[in-house]
C-alpha cells in the first residue's frame, strides 16, 4: 500500500501542516452534478491550526489525487477534528442566470469560469456550437450539464467535469478507460435492479415559444411498441429554439426509450485513477443478461488507510441509462 499523505495550508498564517490523521480517509466522486469530496478526521494538536477554507491536498504515494478546500469542521470530546473537503467543483452550486449564444459547452464553461474565478486545465473542445440557451435562477451545475446533455444529443458524444487536483478539467468520455477489470473476484458484492419508474420514457414531446408567429409549436416522437408494453412514459421539455428539433426529440427518445439498470459493486479492491466518468470492463453475470463490456463509473467512493484500499462504484452505460 502506497504511502498516505494528507497537508492542510493555513491561508493567514502561510504554514502547511501534516496532521495525524485518525481512521480512514474517504475520497467520492460523481460523473455530474457533484464536487469530489475528501473526509477525515485529524488529531487537534498545540500545533494544527486551520479554518474553513483553508487548502488541502491528498497524495497516495507520488500521486496527487485531490486539490480542495475545508468547508466543514466539527470536534468531540476525543481530541479530533472531523473535516469535510470540497474540490473546487463546490463552487458549481452557485446560482444565476445567464444568457449566451453561438457558443460551445467547453467555451461556456471556461467563461463561467473566468467569471467566478475558478482555475482551468485542459478543456476538450466539444465542437457543437449551441445557437441559443437562456439560464434562469439555476446553478452553475445544471447550466454546464444543460450544455453537455445538449451536445450528447446533437452529436452522441458524452462529456465529463471534473477537477484534477485543483483545475478543471473537461475530457470526452471516451478518453478516460481504466484497464481495472471488475468480475465476481474483484468485489465482495453486487447489487443490481432493473425499473422503468426513473429515466424512462417512450413519448418525447418538445415545446417551443415561437414569439414572432404568437403560437406555441410541438414537436413529438413516440415508440408505440414500448408504450403498449409499460404505457405511455412522457419527457417533456420546453425549448428555446426550433433549430433540429425533431431530431432533438428522435435523439431523447433513442436515448430514454429502454429499462434503466442500476449496478453496484461493494468492496471492489481500490484503484485511485478511478474516479466519476472512468470507464472499466465488467464482466458479471447478473441474471437477465451478462455485462462483459466497459461501464462507466456514475460515482465511487474510495475508502483508504494505511493498509488498505477498497472502492464502492455505482455503474452505467451500454444498456444501463446514462
Amino acid at each position: 500500500m502506497p504511502e498516505l499523505q494528507l497537508r492542510i495550508g493555513n491561508k493567514e498564517n502561510g504554514k502547511i501542516y501534516n496532521p495525524v490523521v485518525r481512521d480512514d480517509i474517504v475520497w467520492e466522486t460523481e460523473r455530474r452534478g457533484a464536487p469530489g469530496k475528501l473526509t477525515f478526521t485529524v488529531v487537534k494538536d498545540g500545533v494544527l491550526n486551520f479554518q474553513e477554507g483553508d487548502s488541502v491536498l491528498f497524495r497516495v504515494g507520488e500521486t496527487d489525487v485531490f486539490w480542495g478546500y475545508v468547508f466543514t469542521k466539527s470536534r468531540n470530546k476525543d481530541g479530533t477534528i472531523k473535516v469535510t473537503a470540497y474540490d473546487q467543483l463546490r463552487y458549481l452550486k452557485n446560482k444565476d442566470t445567464i444568457q449566451y449564444e453561438d457558443m460551445t459547452a467547453s467555451t461556456f464553461i471556461k467563461t463561467l469560469a473566468n467569471d467566478f474565478k475558478l482555475t482551468c486545465g485542459e478543456i476538450e473542445d466539444t465542437k457543437y456550437v449551441i445557437p441559443y440557451r437562456l439560464e434562469e435562477d439555476q446553478t452553475l451545475f445544471d447550466m454546464i450539464q444543460s450544455a453537455l446533455n445538449e451536445t450528447l444529443q446533437a452529436t452522441n458524444e458524452m462529456y465529463v467535469l471534473y477537477d484534477l487536483c485543483g483545475k478543471l478539467t473537461l475530457k470526452n468520455i471516451g478518453s478516460m478507460r481504466v484497464n481495472l477489470l471488475i468480475d465476481k473476484d474483484a468485489a465482495e458484492n453486487f447489487d443490481y435492479s432493473t425499473s422503468i419508474d426513473s429515466e424512462t420514457y417512450n413519448q418525447v414531446r418538445l415545446m417551443y415559444e415561437n414569439d414572432d408567429a404568437g403560437e406555441r409549436q410541438f414537436f413529438q416522437a413516440m415508440d408505440s411498441y414500448t408504450i403498449g408494453l409499460w404505457g405511455v412514459l412522457q419527457y417533456f421539455e420546453k425549448i428555446d429554439n426550433d433549430a433540429n428539433a425533431v431530431k432533438k426529440a428522435n435523439a431523447l427518445l433513442k436515448y430514454y426509450n429502454r429499462k434503466s439498470r442500476n449496478l453496484s459493486i461493494k468492496n471492489a479492491f481500490g484503484d485511485i485513477s478511478v474516479r466519476g466518468g472512468s470507464s472499466v470492463p465488467v464482466t458479471l453475470d447478473l441474471g437477465d443478461l451478462i455485462a462483459n463490456t466497459y461501464m462507466i463509473v456514475e460515482k465511487v467512493k474510495h475508502t483508504l488507510s494505511g493498509k488498505s484500499h477498497f472502492m464502492d462504484l455505482t455503474l452505467i452505460g451500454g444498456d444501463f441509462i446514462a
